[in-house]
C-alpha cells in the first residue's frame, strides 16, 4: 500500500494510487447543507487536502470520485467557477507582499473571464465583487472560493511587527467583506487556517 504522506492533492492521490480515507459522504453533506464555512484546525490535519477536494468536485472531475460515497450521491456533477488562493508559499514579513498576491490572484481572474481591470476605480475587493459576479454571468453558476492558509499573513508577523500586522489586516477583511456583498453569487465559500482571528 501507498501512503499519501506529505501529500495534499486529491487527484494525485487517487490518479497514482494512494490510500484514501473516504469521507466524501460528509464532504456531499458539507456541500448541500451550508455555504460559508471557516474551518481551523492545527497543522497537518488535512485542511489542504479538503481544499483539494472540494475544487476537484466542483470542477465536476467525476472520474476521480469513481467508488467513492460520494459518486452514488451526487446526480448532477455540476460545473462551477472555482477560485482558489491558497497563502502558503509566500513569506509575509515584507510590507506589499500580501497585496501582490492578491494583486496576482485576481488579475488572472479578470484574464481568464475576460474583464478588464479598473484598478483606478476599484480596490481588490471591488475588482474580485466583479470577477464573482461576472463568472456568475457567464457560465450561469455561482462561484465557489476555497481559501487555504486565510491567516498566514497575519502569522508571518504576528508578534514580529505589530504595524505590518495591523496592516494586513485590514487588508484582509477589506478582501474578505467581499463575500457579502457578492453573496447572490456564491455558491460556497471555505476558508481554512491554524488560528481564528
Amino acid at each position: 500500500m501507498k501512503y499519501p504522506i506529505g501529500i495534499q492533492s486529491f487527484d494525485q492521490i487517487i490518479e497514482e494510487g494512494y490510500v484514501y480515507v473516504d469521507k466524501t459522504d460528509i464532504i456531499h453533506r458539507l456541500v448541500n447543507e451550508g455555504k460559508i464555512y471557516f474551518f481551523s484546525r492545527p497543522r497537518r490535519f488535512g485542511k489542504s487536502l479538503l481544499v483539494s477536494t472540494l475544487k476537484n468536485y466542483f470542477l465536476g472531475r467525476k472520474e476521480l470520485f469513481k467508488g467513492l460515497a460520494i459518486n452514488s450521491l451526487e446526480s448532477e456533477w455540476t460545473v462551477y467557477p472555482v477560485f482558489h488562493l491558497d497563502f502558503n508559499g509566500s513569506n509575509f514579513i515584507e510590507k506589499g507582499v500580501l497585496e501582490k498576491r492578491l494583486h496576482t490572484y485576481v488579475k488572472d481572474w479578470e484574464s481568464e473571464y475576460g474583464i478588464v481591470s479598473d484598478t483606478e476605480l476599484l480596490d481588490l475587493g471591488g475588482r474580485f465583487l466583479k470577477v464573482l459576479s461576472t463568472a456568475h454571468k457567464l457560465t450561469g453558476q455561482r462561484a465557489v472560493v476555497l481559501i487555504d492558509e486565510y491567516d498566514k499573513p497575519l502569522l508571518d508577523v504576528l508578534d514580529v511587527d505589530k504595524n505590518l500586522e495591523e496592516y494586513n489586516r485590514n487588508i484582509l477583511k477589506a478582501f474578505y467583506s467581499v463575500f457579502k456583498a457578492a453573496d447572490e453569487h456564491l455558491r460556497f465559500v471555505l476558508l481554512t487556517g491554524v488560528t481564528k482571528f
